[in-house]
């Protein structure tokens, strides 16, 4: 079976190819068995490019989140010791005592490694010599892995503060590992020829790839496989990493949060309890053989088993890989219905063929489908089930009113007062996070607040959820969420100009990317949508003018100094569409819709500095001053 990461031009599993090799090399230099201590932030993303059988076989026995806790007394007996982590002081901390916990505990012959992901830091080198450790470290080592490959066309850097280290704190440490992932991308599959962006991010990363190129002209770099690329800084389509997402696979994210590409549900939903009368037993059929968790005793006390179920989770990996999560996961939820019940039909049908009188050469073949076909109704039950967990919420009227509003601003409808939806959940004090995300979407649509409006809203929320949010309210007004309205009113021109808005489409039979929100396009993939078309951003520069930062439109050269654009002649065009700060499934199912229509000949392959959704985005902008911030 062929990786879900292979595809198209861009073969994204060549990227983890590159990472795979460069991690086995790192790993041959410490002779002998070996245990590795995560950074936690790293073990997920890393874990998609080395599966534990592939480090197991390079003598790697034992693995460890890195915790303030000490490690397990059978690591004591491992000569090779490997902490692979991001260069952050808190983490260097941890190392430093970890090695300490392990001189004092151990008297065998020890090693201990460091690898850092994506690059060394001087910073940390120093600090690990204040704490006395440096000079025990046998190898420090740089593991320069800049992007995690997430699905064939989809790869995260998984940096989830980047919006807030460039935008709110001035740290450009981030678009210089942007820079540094398109560069290694450029040394897999070519110069690309064309090069356009919008925003000041996408200015420095243009401007970075420039002195870096001029620094690497030696490199001879293969053909060109990506015809055209597209840096977009998230600060020029806020609203849309705001946005509730409609798709399949942005339901998920939203409810239940995606992590690496792994959800996790209720572990209850995926058990069919049987009793039996005559036993204080609980029999236990799984509902889908698909569970990723340790088989169960099929006896046990039911009470027990009851009592234990709340906090269970059932892990599920979701990528294109499983066939049927790849057709509904860019849908609208509400296509997703009518696609599984024709599923239901057609596997409960090809079961049927059984039961017909069949030769022995048919019997074969229905024996040597059967796998595919279990495997079928497997996937089948688990996204039933997954289907019902998000239509219990959908249904709910807390977050068909909270749509209705969202809805409501991205049409321009009540977005210069102070709305009542908005001061009833304050009043009944909603999680902080949902407030923040309205307010924050009112305040985009109608570029900016009356003073008033705003003061008002400030008010209300320190002396509902506590006066240290006035933090988190400063960094939103900082980086333009939250602002005082001027003169100018970009959106409502942006609105008419992009059609940013959609009535009546069609969310069973879309032909239009508004589908992903049922009303709203994402702005960033209509830049995307009209650069691809003929013309491309020509005549657009009055559009381009009401976004934020400058636009990029440049052209790249070969080694002997020779435009490359339309050197390449191809049937299909490449196109890289780089987020830099953070993007949604939303734009992902959208760009993929561009794709896939009868009339395109556009392949897009996105990379992030992180996939994120509103939450995660407004949370990485919020100070940690308060335990819960729902409360």
């Amino acid at each position: 079976m062929a990786s879900h990461l292979s595809g198209g031009k861009v073969n994204v599993a060549l990227v983890q190819d590159e990472y795979k090799k460069d991690l086995l090399r790192l790993l041959s230099k410490c002779e002998g068995p070996k245990a590795i201590v995560w950074d936690k932030g790293l073990e997920g993303p890393v874990g998609l490019i080395a599966k534990y059988e592939l480090l197991r076989d390079n003598e790697v026995i034992k693995m460890f989140p890195m915790t303030g806790d000490r490690l397990p007394n059978v690591v004591a007996k491992i000569k090779n010791l490997i902490f692979i982590s991001r260069p952050k002081l808190s983490l260097m901390d941890l190392v430093a005592k970890h090695i300490h916990w392990e001189e004092q505990s151990s008297t065998n012959k020890r090693e201990f490694h460091l690898f850092f992901v994506p690059r060394r830091s001087k910073v940390c080198e120093k600090f690990l010599m204040t704490k006395g450790v440096f000079g025990t470290l046998t190898f420090i080592e740089e593991f320069a892995c800049n992007l995690f490959p997430f699905d064939s066309d989809l790869m995260s850097m998984e940096l989830e503060d980047a919006y807030k280290e460039y935008h709110l704190e001035n740290d450009p440490t981030c678009l210089y590992q942007v820079a540094e992932s398109v560069m290694g991308l450029q040394r897999l599959f070519g110069t690309i020829p064309a090069v356009y962006g919008k925003g000041a991010g996408a200015k420095h990363v243009c401007d970075l790839m420039h002195r870096m190129a001029r620094e690497r002209m030696g490199l001879e770099p293969p053909q060109p496989k990506i015809d055209r690329l597209l840096l977009l800084d998230r600060s020029v389509d806020l609203l849309t990493a705001l946005a509730t997402p409609l798709t399949y696979e942005g339901l998920i994210d939203e409810i239940f949060s995606i992590n690496n590409t792994t959800a996790r549900f209720p572990a209850e939903r995926y058990l069919i309890p049987v009793f039996y009368t005559h036993s204080k037993y609980l029999f236990q059929i799984p509902y889908t053989t698909a569970s990723t968790h340790p088989p169960i005793s099929r006896f046990t006390k039911a009470d027990e088993m009851l009592s234990d179920m709340p906090t269970q989770k059932k892990k599920i990996i979701l990528n294109s890989a499983d066939e049927l999560f790849a057709e509904i996961r860019d849908k609208n939820f509400n296509a997703v219905g009518p696609t599984l019940s024709r599923k239901a039909r057609l596997i409960s049908s090809q079961f049927e063929e059984r039961h017909g009188e069949k030769t022995v050469q048919e019997m074969k073949q229905f024996v040597a489908r059967l796998p595919h076909m279990m495997a079928a109704k497997a996937s089948l039950a688990t996204h039933t089930t997954i289907a019902e967990l998000i239509k219990e919420l959908t249904d709910s009227d807390d977050f068909l009113e909270s749509l209705q509003t969202e809805q409501e601003f991205m049409n321009g409808i009540d977005t210069d007062r102070v709305h009542p939806y908005i001061e009833d959940c304050i009043a009944q004090k909603h999680p902080l996070l949902k407030v923040l995300k309205l307010l924050c979407m009112q305040s985009i649509t109608n570029s900016g607040m009356k003073a008033k409006v705003l003061d008002h809203y400030k008010r209300e929320i320190l002396q509902t959820y506590g006066f240290q949010h006035i933090l988190t309210l400063r960094n939103l007004e900082s980086v333009g969420l939250l602002r005082v309205q001027h003169s100018s009113r970009p959106y409502t021109i942006l609105r008419k100009m992009l059609r940013l808005t959609v009535e009546d489409e069609s969310e069973i039979t879309p032909t239009d990317i508004s589908y992903v929100h049922s009303v709203y396009a994402p702005l960033s993939v209509r830049l995307a949508q009209h650069l691809v078309s003929p013309g491309g951003w020509k005549g657009m520069q009055d559009i381009l003018g009401l976004l934020p930062g400058p636009t990029i439109e440049e052209t790249q050269l070969d080694k002997q100094g020779k435009d490359l654009v339309g050197t390449q002649p191809s049937q299909t065009e490449v196109v890289l569409v780089f987020f830099i700060g953070g993007c949604t499934f939303s734009e992902v199912s959208a760009l993929r819709f561009l794709s896939q229509r009868e009339d395109s000949n556009v392949e897009f392959v996105v990379c992030t500095t992180k996939l994120i959704n509103g939450g995660l985005f407004l949370k990485s902008l919020m100070e940690p001053l308060s335990i819960d911030i729902n409360n």
